[in-house]
């Protein structure tokens, strides 16, 4: 079980003094660590604002005693060099709408809340890349767009109206905000699993999920299902679990960047991420490593010549693939010149580069789940009906083909070779590579970073065992890495 700290100036209010995990840094400096004493977790609400100041050297002391700390010395400094505030781009899908009631406007963001809802999930994503426990958001409209600054906060500066939101943070926080409510089972490991509940095809359904929890729960890792709202501090975790569908400009990739740097062991890495969520360096490493693939040209032109050259290379039809996309989006299939022409300038709108691949046709796809090196599951998906792919994004009735999954021993051995060769040139991560088997040869389509582990498909076959070599391999990272 954890143990929670607040460690206080001394003059903070009495309110906070008073609440039971409320400590001065004195106390903190003298008394800790402690013998055998529990995982500890330290809230810093020192005034950090200067340089070897007691906040900055509580954070400091925190980190050499192996205490996760809020906010930690990293981001003290992060805060620091923003503190002239200096304005950047909101990016966020969803947030660049929102407009301030003024052209200028200050939210308190306290532990990630605030006090208007309007600008809970914007707090939310500010503080899972900058975690303190006081910020202060500035938000400025200048020529329709949407710019904001950021400080950090003291406590002093509070205003007696936002003290009930500080107080409500800090008892969630210490209370419910990293444990699991209702058990008294004790866990060595904590693992946050990313997922997406509006998402509508998630790498994992909710059968899958809670297997994967009981899974970690037998080896000792307590598990948690949050979406990336609830993940309001990845250092709260031993390991990241990443089970929504990843792209390199999105919160799925910064997290996984979050936890790598905060030491937690992570899948999908951010190297995996980036290489299997561009095409573009899949075709350039493969080729490289001699893997089996699918004939490829990477297209960067409209003019004639590029499309006579595609013509004569491939004739029709062809395939163009974006370079970023995963489970068959961004792929389409062209059967004449003025489709190809239409549809490379439609592309080149949202992409600098463009892949042309040969098109082969065949009543299924092979995707053999990879997991450090091994494979563990494999699977023969069949096309959508009257569809040239497995996915049919465009049909409600029939999304999907049908499926088989069978032991790892009897896919062909072409096949299983080129899985284990392809996922080598990504990582040692849990990989899902996808393959045709056309006149004898095996061509892999590509390498995604977060299969599918759907219950009652991909673990139809090895049924709770799939789920165990998964969260032992967690396991075995975690134990390696000795904390």
């Amino acid at each position: 079980m954890s143990k929670t700290l607040i460690v206080v100036d001394d003059g903070t209010s009495q309110q906070i003094q008073n609440l039971p995990a409320s400590i001065s840094f004195e106390e903190y400096l003298r008394d800790y660590p402690k013998l055998n004493e529990p995982k500890t977790r330290i809230i810093n609400l020192c005034d950090t604002a200067r340089y070897l100041s007691k906040g900055y050297y509580c954070s400091l002391l925190a980190e050499a005693r192996h205490h996760h700390v809020l906010p930690s010395v990293k981001t003290i400094n992060a805060l620091r060099s923003n503190d002239g505030g200096e304005a950047f781009w909101l990016m966020e899908s969803g947030l660049t709408s929102l407009i301030p009631d003024q052209d200028t406007e200050s939210v308190l963001i306290c532990l990630g809340k605030v006090m208007d809802p309007r600008w809970q999930k914007l707090a939310t994503r500010v503080f899972q890349r900058y975690p303190a426990p006081l910020l202060k958001l500035t938000l400025h409209l200048e020529n329709s767009q949407l710019l904001m600054s950021l400080q950090r906060y003291r406590y002093d500066d509070v205003s007696p109206e936002f003290h009930p939101l500080l107080l409500g943070a800090l008892q969630e926080y210490t209370q419910s905000s990293w444990r699991r409510r209702g058990t008294a089972k004790r866990y060595r490991w904590d693992m946050a699993i990313l997922v997406n509940p509006e998402e509508a095809v998630p790498p994992s359904n909710k059968g899958a999920i809670s297997r994967f929890i009981k899974a970690a729960a037998k080896l000792g890792i307590n598990a948690q299902a949050l979406s990336a709202d609830e993940l309001l501090n990845i250092s709260h975790y031993d390991a990241l679990f990443i089970r929504e569908t990843t792209a390199i400009d999105h919160h799925t990739y910064r997290l996984a960047c979050q936890a790598e740097a905060s030491e937690l062991v992570v899948l999908d890495d951010p190297d995996s991420i980036l290489r299997c969520c561009n095409k573009v360096y899949l075709h350039d490493a493969f080729n490289y490593q001699k893997v089996p693939s699918l004939s490829t040209q990477v297209v960067n032109s409209l003019s004639e010549t590029t499309l006579d050259g595609l013509e004569q290379r491939f004739g029709y039809p062809l395939v163009l693939k974006m370079p970023e996309g995963s489970f068959s989006k961004g792929v389409y299939k062209i059967d004449n010149r003025s489709m190809l022409q239409t549809t490379l300038a439609e592309l080149f709108e949202q992409s600098a580069l463009v892949l042309a691949q040969e098109y082969l046709f065949t009543d299924h796809d092979w995707r053999i789940g990879v997991l450090n090196g091994q494979a563990i599951y494999a699977c023969r998906y069949y096309m959508a009906r009257n569809h040239w792919q497995i996915y049919n994004y465009d049909s409600k009735r029939f999304f999907s083909g049908g499926f088989d999954t069978l032991p790892t021993f009897e896919v062909p051995k072409i096949v299983l070779d080129a899985a284990l060769k392809s996922a080598k040139v990504v990582g040692n991560g849990l990989y899902g590579v996808d393959i045709k088997v056309y006149d004898h040869r095996a061509h892999v389509l590509e390498v995604n970073d977060n299969p599918s582990i759907d219950h009652g498909i991909e673990d139809a076959y090895l049924g709770e065992e799939l789920y165990m070599q998964v969260m032992a391999e967690f396991l075995r990272r975690l134990e390696q890495r000795g904390r």
